[in-house]
């Protein structure tokens, strides 16, 4: 590992004469990190940390949370100033190089991105084996997963060329497999990609247009859309991501390592939360029903969550929630919205929520999903679509980590360990002797 040590650990074991000393490491920015490798062979003990949460399962140069301070760095640079000034693809160039790039390497970049956004003409019939009424997200699961079928020739993990192609393939062509899964789900016919646009432009541009009549784009939209895929594009060792990195640790192919995130991603509790806000807001109804919600989510015996607001991570307001309420507004103006009943009824669950103790105290700030939510209804995405959405945008944040996992030199399968509580050793008896 390249991070430094500084300081260490004794760890005795109670009972004997043994003990360890751990070294500290110390990454750029966080707490340090005690490196328990050497533990099981020298102590014959394991650590014991459920969900992972108190564990470093890598290093990673990528991204940086301080969870509670509200600060989310894209390497290095503060998610605000990416999301206010950098292009999507600038922040993708970035993920993946490790600096922003000059003109001359946008330019390339770019041209890279736009020559992969066509998917393989026979893909259309793999998306005729799905049912109508399937939900996007398996569709999409099984079209990346089925992308290693149509580009074996480039799968060597080991070859730098192949590792590039790779990504552009896969953040080119995420739109287009999001936009067409929707067109299926629709009975639209599917958009070609126009490479004339930019990145969320066109993927605009493939889930609203029809061959019937022009296509007329919103310059407010889709820099809402582009910020949108900023504000998602990568968020250090989440479990979509440490699926991408495990399943990658055994040279797994990326199309089938991005649709093992895909899959991990389609969990309510990771990327379907969006959707989980509009659900909840509906529930609620309308307005003069929030004192009763409130009080259910209040008491701990009724099983009621209050959705879109706290995270695992931080204790602090979302830094990207700030710029999501803005982007909010910003969309339901340019679509005349102005009297919606479900944004009625969030900005005063926001109000209440930021105001009553018994949220303050907790730390139960909005987070990304409660204004993400509302910003793709207004703009027509159905909600079977909003962790779709999630895909296009973290599908770079995946190839990043994968692309950094499969060129670190201390790599290793993974293969955590478990505390087991089961039988005992026990023997076979013959049926006949069982009571």
């Amino acid at each position: 590992m390249s991070g430094m040590a500084n300081g260490s650990v004794t760890i005795s074991l109670d009972g004997t004469n043994k003990s360890l000393t751990l070294p500290l490491l110390n990454g750029s920015l966080g707490p340090p990190v005690a490196d328990i490798r050497k533990l099981y062979g020298n102590l014959g003990i394991f650590t014991y940390d459920p969900g992972y949460g108190e564990t470093a399962s890598c290093e990673s140069k990528i991204t940086y949370i301080d969870g509670d301070l509200g600060i989310l760095l894209y390497r290095g640079y503060p998610i605000e100033e990416l999301a206010e000034h950098a292009s999507f693809i600038e922040v993708a160039y970035l993920l993946l190089n490790g600096d922003l790039p000059n003109p001359a390497e946008l330019a390339e970049f770019d041209q890279g991105v736009r020559r992969h956004t066509m998917l393989h003409e026979q893909l259309r019939r793999f998306y005729e084996g799905f049912r109508r009424d399937a939900h996007p997200m398996a569709v999409i699961c099984g079209v990346v997963g089925a992308l290693s079928a149509f580009y074996h020739d480039s799968l060597d993990i080991t070859n730098p060329g192949h590792r590039r192609i790779s990504a552009f393939r896969l953040i080119a062509k995420m739109p287009t497999i999001a936009a067409w899964a929707y067109k299926y789900a629709t009975g639209q016919p599917f958009v070609y990609p126009n490479n004339e646009l930019g990145y969320a432009e066109n993927f605009l541009y493939m889930m609203n247009a029809v061959p019937a009549e022009p296509f007329k784009g919103s310059p407010v939209l889709a820099r809402a859309m582009d910020r949108i895929l900023t504000l998602h594009a990568d968020h250090e060792q989440n479990a979509s991501t440490s699926t991408v990195r495990l399943a990658g640790s055994t040279g797994a192919n990326p199309f089938a390592c991005i649709a093992a995130g895909i899959a991990s991603l389609w969990g309510p509790a990771h990327g379907g939360a969006n959707e989980a806000v509009l659900r909840m807001l509906g529930e609620i109804g309308n307005v003069t029903a929030i004192p009763d919600f409130i009080a259910k989510v209040k008491d701990r015996h009724s099983n009621v969550r209050l959705m879109g607001f706290g995270h695992r991570v931080y204790k602090n307001y979302d830094p990207r929630a700030k710029i999501m309420q803005r982007t909010c507004h910003e969309v339901l103006e340019e679509l005349g919205i102005k009297d919606d009943p479900l944004l009625d009824l969030a900005v005063e669950l926001e109000k209440i929520a930021l105001e009553d103790d018994y949220f303050v105290s907790r730390k139960l700030y909005p987070n990304v999903d409660f204004y993400s939510g509302i910003i793709l209804k207004a703009m027509g995405f159905p909600t079977s679509m909003f962790t779709v959405l999630f895909a296009v945008a973290r599908t770079v944040g995946w190839i990043s980590q994968w692309k950094e996992m499969i060129e670190d030199p201390s790599q290793r399968i993974g293969r955590p360990r478990q505390l087991y509580t089961g039988s005992v050793e026990r023997h076979y008896l013959p049926i006949e002797k069982r009571g």
